[in-house]
C-alpha cells in the first residue's frame, strides 16, 4: 500500500506500508537551487550537520543514536541534500524527533577540525592514480561549472570557506528548496502522517524555486594529460556529455552502458579489450546523471605501452555500436540485467525510500522506477543505434594519466 500526500508545509510525501518488516526507513531530500560559492563548501557543510545541535553536543547526539540503534546519515549530492534514517518500528518517532532537531538546529561545531580532516582525506584519495584521472576528467568535461568541483578544485579553494559561509549556504538550502520525503515500513499511513506533521511542521515550506545552476557548456578542450612519475600503469577515460534522467534517451543510454561496459564479464569492452586483446587490468563504462547534464564514459587501466592501442580499441567498439545493430539476444540480456539490478537495489525499506525520494526530487513520480522498467522493455535495436550516433561524436574529453 502506498499513499501520497503533502505535509502541512507542502513537503511532497509518500508513505509506503511494507508489512512485517521490523525497521522503518525515511529519506528526505532538499533540492539545491544554486551552485556553491567555493568548491567544497557544500561538502564541508554536510560533514558538519551531525556535529551537534542546540539541544545535543556531538557526543550526546552520537550516544542517543547508538542507544536507540538508529542509523542516521546526511549525504550531499550536486542536486540535493539528503537526510535519511533507519530505526526499529517502535523508535520511529524518536528518530524523527532527532532528525527534526538536526535539520533545524545544527550548530556546525568543529569547523576547523573537520576542514582539516576533509583536506587530509582528499589528499589520501588522490594518491590513487584512478582517482587522479577521474578528477582530471571531471574538471575538464565540466570546466568552470559546479559539477566540475573535483577533489583538486576543492583543495585549491576550501580554505576560502568560512563558518559564516557554511551557515549561510545551509540556511539558503533550508528555506529555498523543494522538499520530498518517503517513509517505508510496517506503518499505519494515517498515523504516520500525523507523526510526520507533528515533528516536521516547523520546517520551512517546500517551494518550487528556479534553479540557478546553469546547463554546462561543452568543453573546448578534448585532450588532457597528467604525468605521475610513480604510476605503474596508464589510466584512460574518454567521455561524452549525454542526456540525463528526464529524457526519453535515459533508458537507451542505460542499455548502451550495460552492453558496452557496465555488465562485467559479459560486456563488450571486457570481452574485446581484456579477454581477446589482453589490454586491460580493468575496463568499464559508466553513465552518471545529474539534473542539468549527464556523462557517458569509458575507462581502462592498462600498460603505458598500450595507451594508443587502448584508445583505438575504444574507437573500434564505439564505431561498432554506431554501425551494427545490437542482436536481439544481446539486447534482451541487457534489459534483463538492468531489470534484475532494479529489483536488487530496492530489496530493503531503506533502498526503496532512497530511490523513491530521489525520483521525486528530480521531478519524477515516486514510482518512476516502473516507468523506467516499462520504457526499457520497449527499446529497440534501431533506437540504440540512433542513440549511439546522436551522442558518440567528436565532442568528447579524453583524459590520460601515465608515468
Amino acid at each position: 500500500m502506498m499513499r501520497e500526500l503533502n505535509l502541512t508545509n507542502g513537503i511532497k510525501t509518500c508513505i509506503k506500508k511494507n508489512a512485517n518488516t521490523p525497521r522503518v526507513a525515511l529519506s528526505m531530500n532538499f533540492s539545491i537551487a544554486r551552485p556553491e560559492e567555493y568548491p567544497g563548501q557544500y561538502l564541508l557543510m554536510n560533514r558538519l550537520l551531525l556535529k551537534g545541535t542546540k539541544k545535543y553536543s556531538s557526543e550526546e547526539l552520537s550516544a542517543i543514536l547508538d542507544e536507540n540503534a538508529i542509523d542516521l546519515y546526511t549525504e550531499m549530492k550536486y542536486d540535493y541534500l539528503r537526510f535519511r534514517f533507519v530505526a526499529l518500528n517502535e523508535d520511529f518517532e524518536c528518530a524523527l524527533s532527532i532528525l527534526s532537531d538536526i535539520i533545524q538546529n545544527s550548530t556546525f561545531e568543529e569547523f576547523e577540525k573537520e576542514k582539516t580532516k576533509l583536506k587530509g582525506e582528499i589528499l589520501a584519495e588522490l594518491d590513487s592514480a584512478k582517482v587522479k584521472v577521474s578528477d582530471l576528467f571531471t574538471k575538464t568535461i565540466y570546466k568552470d561549472h559546479f559539477y566540475g568541483h573535483s577533489y583538486t578544485t576543492i583543495l585549491n579553494e576550501i580554505d576560502n570557506v568560512t563558518i559564516d559561509d557554511i551557515k549561510s549556504a545551509y540556511q539558503n538550502i533550508l528555506t529555498n528548496s523543494k522538499k520530498t520525503l518517503v517513509l517505508v515500513g510496517d506503518v499505519d499511513t494515517e498515523s504516520a502522517e500525523l507523526v510526520l506533521n507533528k515533528h516536521l511542521n516547523t520546517l520551512p515550506a517546500s517551494v518550487n524555486v528556479e534553479s540557478l545552476i546553469s546547463e554546462p557548456e561543452f568543453s573546448s578542450q578534448n585532450y588532457v594529460e597528467l604525468i605521475k612519475d610513480d604510476a605503474q600503469q596508464a589510466q584512460i577515460i574518454q567521455g561524452w556529455r549525454v542526456a540525463s534522467i528526464c529524457t526519453e534517451d535515459y533508458p537507451r543510454l542505460m542499455l548502451l552502458n550495460v552492453i558496452l561496459g557496465a555488465s562485467g564479464l559479459s560486456s563488450r569492452l571486457f570481452l574485446e579489450l581484456r579477454e581477446k586483446k589482453g589490454l586491460a587490468y580493468t575496463v568499464r563504462s559508466s553513465y552518471e546523471t545529474y539534473m542539468k547534464s549527464a556523462v557517458f564514459s569509458i575507462y581502462i587501466g592498462t600498460e603505458p605501452s598500450n595507451i594508443q592501442t587502448s584508445i583505438d580499441g575504444f574507437k573500434e567498439e564505439i564505431e561498432k555500436i554506431k554501425t551494427v545493430l545490437v542482436s536481439e539476444e544481446e539486447l534482451n540480456n541487457a534489459k534483463n540485467n538492468i531489470i534484475g539490478k532494479q529489483q536488487f537495489i530496492t530489496e530493503t525499506n531503506a533502498q526503496q525510500a532512497n530511490l523513491m525520494a530521489y525520483y521525486a526530487i528530480t521531478d519524477r513520480s515516486f514510482d518512476y522506477q516502473k516507468t523506467v522498467i516499462d520504457a526499457l522493455k520497449q527499446v529497440t535495436a534501431e533506437e540504440l543505434l540512433e542513440c549511439a550516433n546522436k551522442y558518440f561524436n567528436d565532442d568528447y574529453v579524453l583524459a590520460i594519466l601515465k608515468p
